[in-house]
């Protein structure tokens, strides 16, 4: 046994589920999370990659015909303009595979929701 051999992430084990194209497509967009998000951390939540700072940042999926980008209700209405040509709802965007996949437009939703989860822990807490 190999004392250098390194554990598998929960989210190495749902990307590996996937073709080589889809793996290839959930690897650039977790990397691109992790260069704006350096200190998150990942783990499975509603059993789909989440990157969690200070609470939930942001989910990503792998779906039939699309990736499923989660950065929550905030994040789609910050960038409204820019994903209005993908089916999105409250929180929520679909990347169809057949279209270029927007890891520019993903960083700055992401830089964008750090700033706001950063927030979070400034804030004074209210007295109950």
């Amino acid at each position: 046994m190999n004392s250098c051999q390194f554990k598998l992430q929960p989210t190495d084990v749902y990307i590996a589920q996937f073709p080589d194209d889809i793996q290839g497509l959930l690897t650039k967009i977790r990397l691109t999370i992790k260069s704006v998000a350096p200190d998150a951390q990942e783990k499975i939540s509603y059993q789909i990659p989440t990157f969690n700072l200070n609470g939930n940042l942001v989910h990503f999926a792998a779906w039939q015909k699309h990736i499923g980008f989660y950065p929550g209700e905030s994040g789609i209405a910050a960038f409204k303009q820019e994903l209005a040509i993908y089916k999105n709802a409250k929180g929520s965007v679909q990347f169809p595979y057949n279209q270029p996949i927007p890891f520019d437009l993903i960083a700055k939703i992401v830089q964008f929701r750090v700033s706001e989860n950063m927030k979070k822990s400034t804030r004074p807490k209210r007295a109950v």
